[in-house]
């Protein structure tokens, strides 16, 4: 075996020692070519972590802005329309922030004294004394806690911090500014960003395609169905607070809508408890008016825009909804909002792909009415992901 070897080396001839060397030299350099890919993805996913929340609300962004960038692009260039239409989102955002910030921070301390008075006043006194239930715990809780002097203590707090909170944190001011800096490139080169996840995608291009529906869906959803119907909800309500006298009618509007947010939760938080102070207080004209408007004009708005907004794009199951709203602000802060129900789309488009592989079925026929349409894609404006194989 040896001299044959010794022959084969003499001739030229590879062996199969030769054959084996040769590919545990190849084997090593993929192997070192592998563990070098993954350890850069994780380093790059370590940069990029800090900048997830300004990512995920540029993408957001860009994706509700790209339908217009079309014609704004054939009358402006990409360049222009792409500044033009991220200085316009940055001007209505940071307005609406700053007009945020300033109601909820004046109203939230006038609301905050306005429960302290109430607490002190006489006449709340004596109809908890009137209830014998409502006197013992009265009792009780006067014994260990100060309640209107903690509303007192929180609403100076508040008014301290009005003039901090309405510069906000250097670090939010960063963020902010990245936003629309990403927002500016996302609508830019939008395109080359979509063909780039097409070609390094382990998917074909309808299953790409599926999956980047399934994102788009999951935006519109929570930016249109979620945001905005939840908006309404909170204006609905703090214009009644401020019809019927209710004391910060701006801040409990505000409060309204934020619960409207979280599914299962809802504007009645808020309006229930006023019911029954108006009721409370003998005003039952005002706590009747309140539940009518509450229970029947703002808890049907969901159901009345929902479809308006939405159409037939994506809707979560409420109990995945909750899981993805909720969850997904606790692991990624507000962005979550919109990472935690994608991040659930996105599996069930994923779980929608492996079933037909599986079963060796077309696509379309393994999709079931809560996962989006690979067709869905086009949505976004000239970002069709195609076969990599036809070259894009």
């Amino acid at each position: 075996m040896r001299q044959q070897n010794t022959k084969a080396k003499k001739n030229g001839t590879p062996t199969a020692v030769t054959v084996i060397e040769r590919m545990d030299s190849s084997a090593a350099r993929m192997l070192v070519l592998v563990a070098a890919a993954v350890l850069g993805v994780y380093l790059s996913y370590r940069l990029a972590l800090p900048f997830l929340p300004a990512l995920v609300w540029a993408v957001v962004l860009g994706v509700l802005i790209a339908p217009v960038q079309p014609k704004l692009e054939m009358h402006l260039g990409a360049n222009v329309a792409a500044f033009v239409s991220a200085s316009v989102a940055a001007l209505i955002v940071i307005l609406l922030l700053l007009f945020i910030v300033q109601q909820l921070v004046r109203e939230a301390a006038d609301g905050a004294m306005n429960i302290e008075s109430a607490l002190r006043s006489s006449d709340w006194q004596s109809i908890i004394n009137g209830v014998p239930i409502f006197s013992t715990l009265a009792a009780w809780l006067g014994e260990r806690l100060d309640l209107a002097g903690m509303m007192g203590r929180i609403a100076q707090w508040l008014t301290a911090q009005s003039a901090t909170l309405l510069r906000g944190s250097i670090n939010q001011a960063i963020t902010l500014l990245l936003v629309f800096y990403m927002l500016f490139y996302f609508l830019r080169d939008r395109k080359l960003a979509v063909r780039a996840l097409g070609e390094f995608s382990p998917l074909n291009g309808d299953e790409t395609a599926h999956i980047v529906a399934g994102f788009v869906d999951t935006v519109h959803a929570t930016m249109f169905g979620t945001l905005i119907v939840a908006a309404v909800q909170g204006t609905l309500g703090g214009l009644m607070f401020w019809l019927l006298g209710l004391p910060a009618p701006a801040f409990w509007g505000l409060v309204m809508g934020l619960l409207a947010i979280v599914p299962v939760l809802g504007a009645f938080v808020v309006w229930v408890p006023a019911a029954i102070f108006l009721a409370v207080e003998g005003e039952w004209v005002r706590a009747l008016v309140l539940v009518i408007w509450g229970g029947v004009i703002i808890a049907t708005i969901d159901n009345l825009l929902y479809p308006i907004f939405v159409g037939n794009r994506l809707k979560l199951h409420t109990v995945l909804a909750f899981i993805g709203a909720v969850g997904g602000i606790i692991l990624f802060g507000a962005s979550g909002l919109v990472l935690g129900p994608a991040t659930i789309s996105i599996t069930l488009a994923l779980i929608a792909v492996l079933k037909g592989r599986f079963q060796g079925e077309p696509l379309s026929t393994t999709v079931g009415s809560e996962v989006p349409d690979p067709s869905a894609a086009t949505r976004l404006p000239q970002l069709e992901i195609g076969d990599r194989d036809a070259g894009l």
